[in-house]
């Protein structure tokens, strides 16, 4: 899947994921994270990635990565073979977010989703001020040549979470400083964090 940046939330999935876990993660592109979780914490990683360059990349790393893609499915995994999915600034750009998200907390016993919110108040005034489909380094396409498909917003998510049931064990919503680090938003989240970052509880979940 297609990225902005490589990095974004790297800090706080990797504090959020326990030494030793095993770890999938979903729209993996070069393997930067997975790479970070296996030095830094001793994780038993996989990575699933659909261009062919990414899979190369996590290969030149040494990584257990192959080649698919996430909307098709993954049934190829039975329930809870995972302590922790991620999906990083994935679930944007993927056609049917709902059954992945269901797939995932089938596979995981807990599941690590970021995206960017684009109910974010630099995206708002773009469309107040201008009209036009906002473009910024948070979202750095053009209208035309997005991967993005389905806009969420935080509060879509925690919406979504409670019609489906999903349990929200932690929530770290956070925008990029000017000098790259990462920084939490705590205030009106869903208006000043310029992406939503959640943990969700999969234990149990089987359907």
């Amino acid at each position: 899947m297609n990225k902005p940046h490589s990095n974004i939330g790297y800090d706080l999935i990797a504090s959020m994921i326990p030494e030793k876990s095993r770890v999938l993660d979903l729209g993996c592109g070069d393997g930067s994270l997975l790479y970070r979780l296996q030095n830094e914490k001793k994780v038993t990683g996989y990575g699933v990635e659909i261009s062919e360059d990414g899979v190369s990349r996590c290969v030149e790393k040494g990584l257990y990565c192959y080649q698919a893609d996430i909307d098709e499915g993954l049934t190829d995994y039975r329930p809870n073979s995972f302590d922790y999915v991620i999906l990083n600034q994935t679930i944007q750009s993927t056609k049917r977010p709902d059954n992945l998200v269901r797939e995932i907390l089938r596979i995981g016993r807990r599941a690590v989703i970021s995206f960017p919110n684009f109910a974010h108040v630099s995206i708002r005034c773009q469309f107040l001020t201008r009209g036009t489909m906002p473009k910024s380094p948070m979202i750095p396409y053009n209208w035309y040549n997005s991967p993005n498909i389905h806009m969420v917003t935080i509060h879509d998510f925690y919406a979504f979470c409670h019609e489906e049931k999903y349990p929200i064990e932690k929530t770290l919503h956070f925008s990029i400083t000017n000098n790259g680090k990462t920084r939490l938003t705590r205030v009106s989240p869903n208006f000043l964090a310029q992406y939503g970052f959640f943990l969700l509880n999969g234990e149990g979940f089987t359907e």
